[in-house]
């Protein structure tokens, strides 16, 4: 098993054409995800490492049978990209956008509830289960089958611990960037969730990082759960009141620090590594 993509899952990519959807295309292909169309307004009918471009994402829908998009629009035409899939039947959304506007950003995730679809994103690498499907840009030769899901707040942080996890003889189960950006679709709560329910996970990584009440917010819905939750938090020699990359990661009167996080995993029994190589052995003992 797996959470929300599966080898069933048809993907389809909205910038297919773009130089980044062209290597993500190949990149995911590679992997052996399906990715049955791609969307590029005025390329419809050209095609991209075999698979087809359509004007239009509910011309792509209607022909392939696609349930899932990854986008990779420019911000200014983000909102636009996802309400067009949305309408279409997408029912998941991986938005690897970056600087999408806060209330293009709030539009997109009311309307994706209006229409009981998912979101992952903005600003997420994507989501990736070894062996089944890959929806992003993660580096795909340092994912391996196993049984450990991770939720992640930072992009290459994921990629550390992931390579960490692999090399010491673990694997991954499902692996899911929430995205950096103060509004996202999926967070860390609806993860562990999922995760809760997947009989092939039998631990989850959390990696935070400052900024926001994302990781307290998981801490308290940790004692909920069966299975054993770790964690690691990036930012700790941060200064107060500085953005630090990601428009989530700001600490601000005093809360959203790496003190208050780590503090509230220490609460409910989640241990938290000092570094990303220390994880494995957490997992490990």
């Amino acid at each position: 098993m797996s959470i929300l993509v599966n080898q069933n899952t048809k993907v389809i990519i909205q910038g297919i054409t773009g130089h980044q959807g062209t290597f993500h295309a190949k990149a995911m292909l590679d992997f052996g995800t399906k990715v049955v169309g791609g969307v590029t307004p005025g390329k419809g009918g050209s095609e991209v490492h075999g698979v087809p471009v359509f004007d239009g994402v509910r011309e792509s829908v209607e022909e392939t049978g696609a349930n899932a998009s990854m986008v990779l629009v420019p911000a200014p035409f983000a909102m636009d990209a996802c309400f067009e899939a949305l309408d279409a039947g997408i029912e998941l959304l991986v938005l690897i956008t970056e600087r999408i506007p806060f209330h293009d950003a709030m539009r997109i995730m009311s309307y994706a509830k209006s229409k009981d679809a998912h979101v992952i994103g903005p600003n997420t690498p994507g989501i990736i289960s070894p062996g089944l499907c890959k929806i992003g840009i993660m580096p795909s030769h340092i994912f391996k089958k196993g049984n450990v899901g991770i939720l992640s707040r930072s992009g290459t942080l994921t990629y550390e611990i992931v390579s960490w996890i692999t090399e010491s003889g673990l694997g991954q189960s499902t692996c899911m960037g929430i995205g950096g950006d103060p509004i996202i679709g999926i967070t860390f709560i609806d993860g562990m969730e999922l995760m809760e329910e997947d009989d092939d996970t039998e631990a989850v990584v959390l990696v935070g990082e400052i900024g926001g009440t994302a990781e307290e917010d998981a801490a308290e819905y940790v004692p909920s759960m069966k299975k054993k939750v770790y964690a690691y938090i990036a930012g700790q020699t941060a200064p107060a009141e500085k953005r630090m990359g990601h428009a989530g990661a700001i600490i601000s009167r005093g809360k959203g620090t790496a003190e208050s996080k780590i503090k509230a995993f220490d609460k409910v029994g989640v241990p938290v590594a000092s570094l990303p190589s220390d994880i494995p052995k957490l997992i490990t003992g």
